[in-house]
């Protein structure tokens, strides 16, 4: 057998380490205070300017439970925050299986530990491109990479990790964690990843849409290219 083929999954998963990069900050003050009540255990990794909000929000509990992904990865955030998330450690954490023992070794190998539940919505680009006489450079400065690619890492690993991409969905999963534990269930875990893949979806769909609409000239207009 496959040794990337999965035959075991736990239906309870505690949730123990979490990531949390998100764009729309609304509702994240009642979500983090309410989360460490619920997982007494759980460390809070993030970046940029939710890595202040977190650390404004917790006060002096931040340095207890709060860290900067630069500091989990040891590759600091390049300037401008273009390089945050995309990070081995962290696709390992995302992606590892609880049951394989390759996996397993390869999380004490490199330090790392599974990240059981990442928090994270996108940049707005939906948002930029529908205002007036918004430039391409500010069109394609806001198209994500990170985001949809930790999404779909913690989405396709539903058997373990929750993606959480809507705000509106806190209070269920807060729901969750009080009833179980906390702990996440599979049922919860799958509901949560068929809307991450439709949030991803929808996102490379409204970006395919607004570069389709765009001409060479406005492209070539926006640059000082150089022979």
């Amino acid at each position: 057998m496959s040794i990337n083929v999965v035959d075991k999954i736990d239906d309870r998963v505690p949730v123990n380490h979490v990531l949390i990069s998100v764009s729309d900050k609304s509702e994240l003050d009642l979500f983090v205070t309410r989360l460490i009540d619920l997982c007494p255990k759980v460390r809070i990794f993030s970046t940029g300017g939710t890595y202040g909000r977190i650390k404004e929000i917790l006060g002096h509990k931040a340095d207890t439970v709060l860290q900067q992904v630069s500091d989990y990865t040891g590759q600091p955030e390049t300037q401008g925050g273009l390089v945050k998330t995309l990070d081995f450690k962290i696709y390992l954490g995302l992606l590892t299986e609880t049951y394989n023992e390759f996996h397993q070794k390869d999380l004490k190998r490199t330090s790392s530990v599974p990240i059981d539940m990442v928090v994270a919505n996108l940049y707005p680009f939906q948002d930029t491109v529908a205002k007036s006489g918004v430039t391409m450079e500010a069109a394609r400065g806001n198209i994500d990479i990170g985001g949809p690619s930790m999404i779909r890492a913690a989405a396709k690993n539903f058997i373990r990790v929750a993606s959480v991409v809507d705000p509106g969905d806190y209070p269920s999963v807060l729901e969750e964690l009080a009833a179980h534990g906390g702990a996440t269930t599979l049922r919860l875990r799958f509901r949560l990843a068929r809307k991450a893949f439709a949030h991803t979806a929808a996102y490379d769909r409204a970006i395919a849409e607004y570069l389709a609409g765009r001409g060479f000239d406005e492209v070539s207009s926006c640059y000082h290219i150089t022979a």
